[in-house]
């Protein structure tokens, strides 16, 4: 059983950085995902997908890993771009459009 260790984006929908700042350590699935036949929902037979466990640190999540003998991986968060911009900026006569 091999697991993913990473540190979640923010949503589309959202404008604050709640529940980006923990790591995450989620189980990749042993199989396929199938469609129901009777109910056309999509599930699988893996309990362990469900399970999605929350770290402060990414030291601790492999630490988890390790103590419990899991195979991982580390997504490394990627760093956001962050342009600082005033108010007026949007009245420039330099903006285009």
């Amino acid at each position: 059983m091999t697991a993913k260790i990473y540190k979640p984006a923010k949503s589309a929908m959202q404008s604050g950085l709640a529940n980006t700042r923990k790591w995450r350590l989620e189980f990749t699935p042993a199989a396929p995902k199938m469609p129901d036949d009777l109910m056309g929902w999509v599930g699988g037979g893996d309990p362990q997908t469900q399970v999605r466990l929350s770290f402060d640190t990414r030291e601790e999540a492999i630490a988890y890993a390790k103590r419990h003998g899991l195979a991982y991986t580390v997504i490394e968060p990627k760093q956001r771009k962050r342009r600082i911009r005033g108010y007026a900026d949007n009245f420039a006569y330099r903006k285009v459009g």
